[in-house]
């Protein structure tokens, strides 16, 4: 298996009158579920079910939205570690930064390893339609 990519054209956002350069864009193949990798976890496994390990997954989202909320580190062992990041608007003083100058928010994936250790190996293809 391998990771597609298609090829997008882009300008300079820093120089309009250069002429634009052409770049490799990753291209997702498909998708999986949570419902899917509970069947697949269950099937390594002959003592838990799939409705067990959904169960499972389905709690970790709920648990991990509330940590999160409550601006922790989720630190989930050689999985990785998800945190909330903000963006702001810039202020003239300290004092005048308030939270009506962020204006964006995400969760941040850092992952683990074994993860890291996996993109060190992807092979790619580039994707035809």
């Amino acid at each position: 298996m391998s990771v597609k990519y298609n090829v997008v054209e882009r300008k300079n956002p820093q120089d309009k009158n250069a002429p634009s350069k052409f770049y490799a864009n990753s291209k997702a193949d498909g998708e999986i579920n949570l419902k899917e990798i509970a069947k697949e976890i269950s099937g390594g496994s002959t003592t838990v079910s799939d409705t067990d390990v959904l169960a499972v997954l389905n709690d970790l989202v709920k648990c991990m939205g509330k940590h999160l909320a409550n601006g922790e580190i989720v630190k989930l062992g050689d999985f990785g570690n998800f945190q909330v990041t903000i963006s702001s608007v810039g202020a003239e003083a300290a004092e005048k930064v308030t939270s009506a100058n962020i204006t964006n928010q995400k969760i941040t994936f850092r992952p683990g390893v074994d993860l890291r250790d996996m993109l060190k190996t992807l092979k790619f293809e580039k994707y035809r339609k």
